[in-house]
């Protein structure tokens, strides 16, 4: 594609994304990019748009020859992953915002990139306002990234930011959420950790060159934690995040991980506050670095779109440097984590599979531990995300082999003794 072709664009989806893009292409005549044909679902739905635009024959699209660029912003990931593939096989450069789809088919999508030599471009799926993706590949590209930590979904962390700020029950700020179209259209997506853990396994290839299917990433949401959970945060200074994060450990292969974490007061994920995402990273010659916007809305992710369409102007493409151009580095399972763990009844946590443990306490129905548990009893076992059971990892968690020595080893009669 010639560098300022014009883009004629066909766009898949017209709900609060897709509205929102449509929109803001009315805002950038600069861009010289027009909306030729728009593919929805439910042809009476009334629309904030031409309805000559619209069609429920998604060939009008796909096989129209003046469309160069195909928009993807549905929430169905199969129907998403057809509309992909058949796009670029029919020479159409795309944009998509659907993280289930790219994480669930990356190594597919890859395939299909490098065979038809078409750009597909995904900033939107990643951290909505945030140019995270160019940045790893770009910035990053020959930097050595010692760590990852951010906050990639907005629902979760506007939830949070109700309960904390405002002492609103879950299931409110839950609702505040979807009212505000920060929610997914289902919203256990978002709050059990399948959103960030599906946006976090493509973003791991581009800052690490690892290619993971999220449902092999240790993962957790937000739908667990309790009132008594943000009680003890505050009393010990901390707030609670759904994080997502990865570390080089010292043999060189990486932990990754996405649970709910306590948060210091000084830590830059802190200030994320409602739909803001952020993301820390911390590499071996720019040191420390804080990207901070929102991650979730209408007008912040059809801004990463919108750049993407920009991109598409002068052919940019991902180059996958880590992936391609580095030797990609592996995941590791060998490491601990020291975790705080709420319960109401002790039945329901394997006390005996901490390694250690620094203190215990209960407060009315509630009880809690913290202590140090193995990465690989959280992979083997789902004790921790049953029964009422929350597991927030603490500040600086990972912990390996050698830092161990350190600690006492749990004996199993002192807990069977502990009362709680």
């Amino acid at each position: 594609m010639q560098a300022h072709k014009p883009l004629t664009i066909g766009l898949f989806g017209f709900g609060v994304v897709g509205e929102g893009l449509f929109k803001v292409l009315q805002q950038t005549p600069s861009l010289n990019a027009t909306i030729k044909k728009i593919c929805i679902k439910n042809p009476k739905k009334e629309r904030n748009a031409p309805a000559k635009l619209f069609t429920t024959d998604k060939n009008k699209l796909l096989l129209d020859p003046d469309i160069n660029v195909i928009v993807e912003v549905i929430d169905d990931a199969d129907a998403a992953f057809s509309i992909v593939t058949t796009a670029m096989q029919n020479n159409k450069s795309v944009v998509s915002a659907s993280k289930k789809m790219i994480a669930n088919h990356f190594s597919e999508l890859l395939i299909m990139q490098r065979a038809t030599r078409q750009s597909f471009l995904y900033e939107a799926a990643a951290g909505a306002s945030i140019p995270i993706i160019r940045n790893l590949e770009e910035y990053y590209d020959n930097d050595l990234l010692h760590s990852m930590r951010a906050i990639v979904n907005g629902s979760t962390n506007f939830i949070l930011t109700k309960m904390f700020a405002e002492d609103l029950p879950y299931k409110q700020a839950l609702l505040m959420a979807r009212q505000l179209g920060y929610a997914e259209s289902d919203p256990t997506l978002d709050v059990d950790g399948f959103d960030a853990a599906n946006k976090w396994a493509f973003l791991l290839t581009h800052a690490y060159g690892i290619i993971v299917k999220p449902s092999a990433i240790v993962f957790t949401g937000i739908q667990n934690i309790q009132s008594s959970d943000a009680a003890a945060a505050k009393e010990k200074g901390f707030v609670i995040k759904l994080v997502v994060q990865a570390k080089k450990l010292s043999t060189g292969k990486i932990a990754t991980f996405v649970l709910p974490q306590f948060v210091r007061q000084d830590d830059h994920l802190s200030f994320v506050q409602h739909e803001y995402n952020g993301f820390v990273i911390e590499s071996g010659f720019s040191d420390k670095q804080f990207f901070y916007g929102k991650g979730a809305g209408s007008f912040p992710t059809a801004s990463a779109i919108l750049s993407d369409l920009s991109a598409h102007r002068y052919d940019y493409r991902y180059e996958y440097k880590k992936l391609y151009h580095h030797i990609p580095h592996e995941l590791s399972h060998d490491f601990y984590l020291q975790v705080y763990v709420g319960f109401n009844d002790n039945k329901n946590v394997p006390l005996e599979k901490f390694k250690h443990i620094s203190e215990m306490h209960k407060s009315g129905d509630r009880k809690y531990a913290i202590g140090i548990l193995s990465f690989k009893e959280l992979r083997e076992n789902r004790w921790w995300k049953e029964n009422q059971v929350s597991l927030i990892v603490m500040p600086e968690c990972i912990l390996e082999e050698s830092d161990m020595n350190i600690f006492d080893p749990v004996i199993l009669e002192e807990i069977q003794n502990i009362e709680i």
